[in-house]
């Protein structure tokens, strides 16, 4: 087997390498997530962290690496005496594939010998393997969501469960979690990035030498991976000594009560939940000194974790754009900072200080400025959390919403005053949506919480025969009565029967928003906004792909190609114009050719087809001519037509598509 790329190799990325040697004094840190682009040598970095981990000591024979001085009492291969024979084994690191079965990750059980023999005949899965060592994921944000329940319930309990028609086989399983993704692909569940301790994100050089001499290496490492990785062997048996050392250096660094309140006040400043942060930053700070062969903590320990630390942790909505706020952070270690140097600080009876925020870090910083200015032509942020400003003196605005810019402003003397061609309407703050999903129960080739499916896991609705080897977990009281049935008091191969599961799979929505005149009205405009920024959430809530095509003036343009990155649906309805005529039969072509594409690329994934609009259609063909194109399409028309006189053509479009009709006002959940 070829050797991996050394460690001491990789050519720049500081802060990753850094987290990576830290989670290794202390894999209590909590592990790491790397974010960037692709290409970054992400993978490569990692699986050269195996290289570096210390040596652990095992019960000989032991397939999950018991402790010989603190034996598992629930270990399957248990219960091990206390002179059992052990010995020093490399720390592995175990590689958690994305398509990866639960029963591979948790180990699985032999039913036939369970029901014939009595006995528990349990096979470990990879987090067993993973025990006291490393387990990787990569490309983390696309793992399942029933792969993810498993890693969060491994995280929180530091144990592996199995459980299977009341047969229950358990054990330790504590592992380093390194996780890489590309966030273009979408991000992870908020859940599993906190069981992250440390976050980095990465970026390829912008330097041209630097460049060069990444090529350089990995070239030379090609062609003779040997004689490269013996050119820094050397380098790398110094980082695992040094590893090593100051992991049993750690226990005796001091952390002072000093830097113990600096670490507390730079969380609140930083607006973190919980208490988790706080803890994390404290032994990430504890493991920097240990590292740097310091036996006291510093306050330059303090500010280097806490920026490995906090960035995924400060409150705000999932759908903000990604990336940690770098000068948000920088503002609680300064006001900590501030803090430090401040001798006399001010009494409960003074104001408030200019500048920043109160200097105890009692209130968060206020966010960073710059930015794009505000006006006619410039799209404003609309993401979920963006409040717009009230209307100026004399102007009516709705309630719950805020004036666009004033080139915008509806004539007082009408009750709707289209928006210049081109014009932009802010949304408002996303509501909780009612849930939209398809009626017909699909294949559950996507987890998720959108539409019913036959899923792995979730209710358990029936029985049936394995077709090929079994998917799913065994249906006990079907196998038995195959078993009866066949006038056997053995179970044999073909009795076993799976369990069939209903539960929710996710779905692609495909957002189809009418932007002409006739719904540039900026009051209208900007509720319908605020109807699909609410969608995007709910959308991103269930797991969903999502994308987005507008139709106004001639034509239809599709805006946000089918994706898993929710933050880039909301910042293109941001900048989403209005005006012009209303080319319907456009929208909906486009639509169909869209869905058919996606249906060729994943044809597991159901497509579910919502589309906005009043129903007027002021260009082009009737829409009805479409219909034939979308047949079979779960659609649902947002019927977007308002005052007291309507035409009711969301009502004809709804009809002629086979679609459910909902009200935009109506679309708000009680």
């Amino acid at each position: 087997m070829l050797p991996p790329y050394p460690f001491s190799a990789v050519v720049g990325l500081d802060d990753l390498r850094l987290a990576l040697l830290l989670t290794a004094v202390s894999p209590a840190v909590g592990g790491v997530l790397v974010r960037g682009e692709k290409g970054t040598a992400k993978s490569t970095v990692v699986r050269a962290l195996a290289g570096l981990l210390p040596e652990v000591e095992v019960v000989r024979g032991c397939r999950f690496a018991c402790d010989p001085g603190t034996p598992d009492a629930d270990c399957p291969d248990g219960p091990h005496d206390a002179d059992a024979p052990h010995g020093p084994r490399p720390a592995t690191l175990v590689e958690l594939p994305v398509g990866a079965t639960e029963d591979r990750v948790v180990g699985t059980l032999d039913l036939q010998r369970a029901l014939a023999d009595g006995t528990k005949a349990y096979e470990p899965g990879l987090l067993a393997a993973a025990h006291r060592g490393a387990l990787y994921v990569d490309e983390v944000n696309l793992l399942p969501d029933h792969l993810v329940d498993l890693l969060l319930d491994a995280a929180a309990m530091g144990r592996a469960h199995v459980e299977r028609d009341g047969v229950s086989v358990k054990h330790a399983a504590r592992f380093l979690l390194v996780g890489t993704m590309n966030p273009e692909e979408g991000e992870p569940r908020p859940q599993l990035v906190d069981r992250f301790g440390l976050v980095v994100t990465v970026a390829a050089p912008r330097d041209a030498r630097q460049r060069a001499e990444v090529v350089r290496r990995r070239l030379a490492y090609e062609a003779d991976p040997v004689a490269f990785a013996a050119r820094f062997a050397g380098s790398d048996a110094e980082l695992a000594a040094r590893i090593a050392a100051a992991r049993a250096a750690s226990a005796s660094v001091v952390l002072p009560d000093g830097e113990l309140d600096r670490i507390a006040r730079v969380c609140l400043a930083y607006g973190v939940d919980g208490m988790r942060a706080d803890i994390v930053v404290a032994r990430c700070a504890v493991a920097l000194a240990a590292w740097h062969g310091r036996s006291v903590v510093t306050a330059d320990d303090v500010r280097d974790a806490a920026r490995l630390a906090l960035p995924h942790r400060r409150r705000k909505d999932p759908l903000d754009p990604a990336g940690s706020d770098e000068e948000r952070l920088e503002d609680a270690l300064n006001a900590a900072a501030e803090d430090d140097n401040d001798p006399d600080p001010p009494s409960d009876n003074d104001g408030p200080p200019e500048g920043n925020g109160p200097p105890d870090g009692g209130g968060p910083p206020p966010p960073p400025s710059g930015g794009p200015p505000q006006g006619q032509g410039a799209p404003e942020p609309a993401g979920p959390n963006h409040q717009p400003e009230p209307a100026p003196a004399g102007e009516d605005a709705p309630a719950g919403e805020g004036a666009p810019p004033r080139e915008e402003q509806p004539a007082p003397a009408k009750e709707e005053q289209p928006a210049p061609v081109g014009g932009v309407a802010t949304a408002g703050p996303a509501y909780r949506p009612k849930t939209l999903r398809i009626a017909d129960r699909g294949s559950g080739g996507h987890s998720g919480r959108r539409s019913p499916a036959f899923t792995r896991r979730g209710r358990v609705a029936g029985s049936r025969t394995p077709r090929g080897r079994m998917t799913g977990a065994p249906h006990l009281p079907a196998t038995l009565r195959a078993a009866i049935h066949r006038g056997s008091r053995t179970v044999e191969p073909g009795d076993l029967r799976e369990s069939v599961h209903v539960g929710r799979e996710a779905n692609l929505v495909l957002f189809v928003v009418d932007a002409s005149g006739s719904m540039a009205a900026r009051k209208r405009m900007t509720v319908v906004k605020t109807a699909v920024l609410s969608l995007l959430r709910d959308a991103y809530h269930r797991r969903d792909r999502v994308g987005m095509i507008t139709f106004r003036g001639r034509s239809a343009e599709q805006v946000l190609p089918p994706t898993s990155s929710h933050e880039v649906g909301v910042s293109r309805l941001a900048a989403l114009r209005t005006g012009g005529r209303t080319p319907l039969a456009a929208g909906l072509r486009t639509a169909a050719t869209t869905i058919a594409t996606e249906r060729r690329r994943d044809p597991r994934r159901r497509p579910l087809l919502i589309v906005v609009t009043d129903g007027r259609a002021t260009s082009g063909p009737d829409p009805a001519t479409v219909a034939p194109a979308l047949a079979g399409v779960a659609t649902i028309v947002v019927d977007c037509e308002s005052g007291p006189v309507r035409l009711g053509l969301a009502r004809r479009l709804a009809a002629a598509l086979g679609a459910d009709l909902v009200p935009l006002e109506a679309l708000e959940a009680a």
